[in-house]
């Protein structure tokens, strides 16, 4: 949940004219980046391309004096885009939120009967406002600013977390954990971390004897939905490293849960929510474990849905309302669950401000496994690639 360069994704392929993005591009983090004297960020949840990315603004002090200028605070245009890139090799951002990373993911096979959807993120090198390759790191979360990363290695479920400075591209710290994490996520303030725990891998695959994917082949790898290795959760103070495990079993959850199914944090950093696969579609828990309502705004938001709150709170981003020839999202009332406005956008992944959204469009002509990053507005049908 870094917040400085996610957002500024909204070119990640481009309407009909763009060559279609490479194979697996699945993952970005929105971040807002700093531009102003008074600087704001925002934190962004990873995502595949069927499932989105969230951004909250959160104010940040001044930074001192001797410290280094990072990339995505220097370029104050209020939107950079490279259309051209695909995927993206410079920074590319709207308003205050910019892409801070983003992935590409592989089967990897482990052994006859196994493989493990791998990624591969290119992380935004702040000194020079380029995404780069780091294949060390098996799941990333970019902190409010921009400035830290919060990485695990490879081989999940791991017993540590990595903190790693976006200026240098080292760990500066590493905060050990007493049961194998395989998610992890910042608070929108940047203080707590919480970290999903599971007893075996939730990205392992096995062999089915059949064409799972439409590709004319058998044998291919699947994940097995029938079950979850998810096991709780940590909370872990960033600065003391002190981190406090709950148990939440699955069966305990209300409703099924996939083989990944993470924890995140509510917008007020005070309880933490995860998706369920039937209604009422996600749980929310204390940070003791404990099951707790949905926080009042919360209540109409779906865990699919990322780009959740809109900066002032006044609006709830919803789910898809697209027909047959279009693809549309709605935007609703947070506190009715009222239906206020349709924008373009089949996946809303992060608010820019309170009219503006980065949203997943589907490709004239094309199916929703070419989708282009777009600008929308509320009130408006034309998107900005």
């Amino acid at each position: 949940m870094n917040v400085d360069e996610l957002v500024r994704d909204s070119l990640r392929e481009q309407a009909a004219e763009q060559p279609p993005l490479e194979p697996g591009f699945a993952d970005r983090v929105l971040n807002v980046r700093r531009r102003r004297r008074t600087r704001r960020m925002a934190t962004v949840a990873a995502a595949t391309a069927a499932v989105v990315a969230v951004a909250v603004a959160v104010p940040l002090l001044e930074s001192g004096k001797d410290e280094v200028r990072l990339a995505s605070e220097m370029n104050k245009s209020d939107i950079i885009a490279h259309p051209d890139q695909s995927p993206p090799r410079d920074l590319i951002a709207a308003g205050d939120v910019a892409l801070a990373a983003y992935y590409t993911y592989d089967t990897v096979k482990t052994s006859e009967d196994t493989a493990v959807r791998q990624r591969t993120y290119r992380i935004l090198d702040q000194r020079n406002g380029k995404y780069v390759k780091d294949d060390r790191w098996s799941m990333v979360s970019v902190a409010p600013g921009m400035r830290t990363a919060a990485v695990l290695e490879r081989d999940l479920p791991v017993e540590r977390i990595g903190l790693l400075d976006l200026a240098t591209g080292e760990v500066d710290r590493w905060l050990p954990v007493g049961r194998g994490v395989a998610s992890v996520e910042f608070s929108s303030d940047g203080d707590k971390l919480v970290a999903t725990t599971y007893s075996k891998n939730p990205d392992l695959l096995t062999r089915v004897d059949y064409d799972s994917d439409g590709d004319g082949k058998k044998n291919d790898y699947e994940v097995d939905h029938s079950k979850s290795h998810r096991t709780g959760f940590y909370i872990v103070d960033v600065d003391s490293g002190k981190a406090d495990w709950s148990k939440v079993v699955p069966e305990a959850q209300g409703g099924l849960v996939n083989a990944r199914q993470d924890f995140f944090f509510s917008g007020d950093a005070k309880s933490v929510y995860t998706g369920l696969t039937m209604e009422p579609h996600q749980q929310y828990y204390d940070l003791k474990g404990n099951k707790v309502p949905a926080p009042p705004d919360e209540m109409y938001l779906h865990w699919s849905v990322e780009a959740r709150l809109s900066p002032d709170g006044k609006l709830a981003a919803g789910g898809f309302a697209g027909g047959a020839r279009t693809t549309a999202s709605w935007i609703l009332d947070p506190r009715t669950g009222k239906r206020l406005h349709k924008v373009r956008g089949q996946q809303l992944l992060a608010w820019v401000d309170n009219k503006r959204l980065i949203a997943w469009d589907i490709t004239p002509g094309a199916n929703e496994f070419h989708n282009a990053l777009v600008l929308v507005t509320i009130g408006s049908d034309k998107t900005l690639p």
